[in-house]
C-alpha cells in the first residue's frame, strides 16, 4: 500500500468497528465507497473550519512545524470552537520556541530535569565572509555557554532542521552565510566536525540558537565474526545518550512511552534518521547495553512531569539526552506536532506497550483525546 492508502485502510478499519460495535450490519459495506476516494480538492482554510464546525468533526493536525505546530492552526479552532487534535494553542506556541521551553524547563532542576545553556542573536548580529568579528564572537559564545563545541538551530522551527554542530569560527561563519543566503541544504562535511546533509528552514530565521554541544555516547553495530551475527557497541566515554519519547494523555495526565535510541550517522540525528524508513536503526527501549532498566524507569516519570508542566495535551514527542545510569534529563526540545510518516518511532513506542497499542488503537485514543474538553 502507497502511505496516502495505507491511512485510509487505518481509517477504515476504525469505521467498520465503530459501525459493528453499533450494531450495524454488514458494516464493511458502508465503508466501501471511500476506499478509493476522489481526488483531494483545494478550499480555503475559512472554508474548512466552516466544514469542520458544521459537522461536529474532529480535525487531526498532522502538519509537523511551522503554522500547523506554533500555535497559529490551534488559535484559528479554539476561537471559532472546532475540536482538534494535539495541545491548544498556548502550550503549541510556548514549544516551538525552544529558548521559552528551556526556561520553563529550568523550575525542574531539582528533580534531575535540566535545560541546555542557551543563547539567542538575531542573525543580522552575527558575522559573515571574512568578518573580522567572527573568532571573538565564537570564543564569546564559547565562554558564555562553557563548551569549545556548539550547537546551533533555528529559535523556532521542527526538530532536525538546521541544527549543526560547530567547533570553530569559521564553522560559524560558513553556516550564518547558508542561512542568509537561504539555502535549502548545507552539503555533508561542509564544517570541520564530519556531518552529513543538514536541512534548512525555509523562510530562513530572524534568530539563531546557540547551546553547548553535549556529546552523547555513540551506538554502533558491529560485525561479531566469532559467532557470525551483530552487536551492538557503545562507543565513548559520555553517560548520555539521546533519546526521543512519546507521550499520550489529557492536558495534566501524560502516559510517557518507552523511549528510542536513534544509531545516527553523525553527531546529529537527520531528518532522514528520525523520520524516514531504512535510514535509521530505532532501539525500543535501549537495551540493557546501553542504559539501565531502572535509568529508563525514572527517565519516563521525568518526561511525564515535563510534559505536564508544558501543557501538552493529547499527543507529543519529546526529545532529551538521558544519563544512563541515573535517568535524569537534559531537554532538547518537544514537538507538539510529531512528524507522522510511517517510520515515525512513535508507532514502534506505542507497539511496546503493555498491551501493545496498535497504529489504529493510537489514531482512535488521539481523536478521544480530542473529543474531551480541552482544559
Amino acid at each position: 500500500l502507497s502511505e496516502s492508502n495505507a491511512h485510509i485502510q487505518v481509517l477504515s478499519e476504525l469505521v467498520v468497528e465503530d459501525c459493528k460495535n453499533a450494531g450495524l450490519t454488514d458494516a464493511g459495506s458502508l465503508w466501501e465507497p471511500f476506499r478509493n476516494p476522489p481526488p483531494p480538492k483545494r478550499v480555503k482554510m475559512s472554508e474548512f473550519v466552516h466544514m469542520a464546525k458544521s459537522e461536529g468533526a474532529v480535525v487531526f493536525n498532522a502538519i509537523h512545524g511551522g503554522a500547523g505546530e506554533n500555535g497559529m492552526l490551534q488559535q484559528l479552532f479554539e476561537e471559532e470552537g472546532v475540536m482538534f487534535t494535539g495541545s491548544g494553542s498556548s502550550a503549541s506556541a510556548l514549544c516551538m520556541d525552544k529558548a521559552m521551553t528551556g526556561d520553563c524547563i529550568q523550575s525542574l532542576a531539582q528533580e534531575g530535569i535540566y535545560s541546555a545553556r542557551k543563547r539567542t542573536i538575531s542573525l543580522n548580529d552575527l558575522p559573515t565572509g571574512t568578518h573580522e568579528s567572527a573568532p571573538w564572537t565564537f570564543q564569546r559564545l564559547a565562554s558564555e555557554l562553557g563548551s569549545n563545541e556548539l550547537c546551533v538551530k533555528p529559535g523556532s522551527d521542527g526538530c532536525s532542521t538546521g541544527v549543526a554542530r560547530l567547533v570553530c569560527d569559521e564553522d560559524l561563519v560558513k553556516y550564518v552565510c547558508a542561512v542568509r543566503q537561504g539555502l535549502a541544504q548545507i552539503p555533508p562535511d561542509t564544517f570541520q566536525s564530519p556531518h552529513g546533509i543538514i536541512e534548512m528552514p525555509l523562510p530562513p530565521p530572524s534568530a539563531l540558537l546557540f547551546e553547548p554541544f553535549i556529546s552523547s555516547r555513540r551506538i554502533v553495530v558491529c560485525q561479531q565474526k566469532s559467532r557470525g551475527g551483530e552487536q551492538l557497541q557503545c562507543v565513548g566515554d559520555s553517560e548520555w545518550v539521546e533519546i526521543t519519547v512519546g507521550v499520550v494523555g489529557v492536558k495534566g495526565n501524560m502516559h510517557a512511552f518507552n523511549p528510542s535510541i536513534t544509531v545516527a550517522e553523525s553527531a546529529v540525528l537527520s531528518l532522514e534518521e528520525k523520520f524516514q524508513g531504512g535510514t535509521g536503526i530505532n532501539l525500543t527501549p535501549p537495551p540493557p547495553i546501553v542504559a539501565l532498566p531502572t535509568a529508563i524507569s525514572q527517565a519516563k516519570l521525568r518526561i511525564e512531569k515535563v510534559a505536564d508542566l508544558l501543557g501538552i495535551d493529547g499527543f507529543a514527542r519529546i526529545d532529551a539526552f538521558m544519563h544512563v545510569r541515573t535517568g535524569e534529563l537534559i531537554i532538547i526540545e518537544a514537538n507538539t506536532v510529531p512528524g507522522m510518516t510511517p517510520s515515525t518511532v512513535l508507532f514502534h513506542q506505542a507497539l511496546e506497550e503493555t498491551p501493545p497499542m496498535f497504529p489504529k488503537d493510537f489514531f482512535r485514543s488521539v481523536v478521544n483525546y480530542a473529543l474531551e474538553e480541552k482544559p
